[in-house]
């Protein structure tokens, strides 16, 4: 098992640096350009224009389009978001939300983070699955 971390250890420092590897902007250009495939980027914009200061998810949900997206549309969006593959977007996840849209987004702030949870956290567990996820788009 040793081997195998170390020789991914490596690879990793081994790597040009100019390999996707070495470069975590790599990663998030691609985050971004599958948020465009389901969304207009235009709309992206102005969404995140108009969350400059505050954040009302409703608001964001509705300028970006994603509020009369299909629900496998949603549910791609929601993939996105869950970057750790667990099923679930958590508060760590839900704090970078509006970066999932654009690299220089920035972060939600402690209140907007638990208001955008409670919103969406209808069984109360401390996440948002997908159902959840959709149901909050669409409401």
């Amino acid at each position: 098992m040793w081997i195998n971390y170390q020789s991914c250890a490596l690879h990793l420092l081994s790597s040009p640096p100019d390999s996707p590897l070495q470069r975590g902007e790599d990663l998030q250009n691609s985050i971004t350009m599958s948020m465009s495939t389901v969304l207009n980027p235009g709309d992206i914009d102005k969404a995140l224009a108009d969350c400059a200061g505050t954040f009302n998810h409703k608001k964001f949900f509705a300028l970006s389009g994603l509020s009369k997206k299909t629900d496998a549309e949603i549910a791609t969006v929601f993939n996105i978001l869950d970057q750790d593959r667990s099923g679930f977007i958590e508060v760590d996840e839900l704090k970078l939300f509006l970066q999932n849209f654009s690299a220089t987004a920035r972060a939600l702030n402690d209140a907007e983070t638990k208001e955008f949870l409670d919103a969406g956290d209808s069984d109360h567990d401390g996440k948002i699955g997908v159902d959840e996820f959709k149901c909050m788009v669409k409401a």
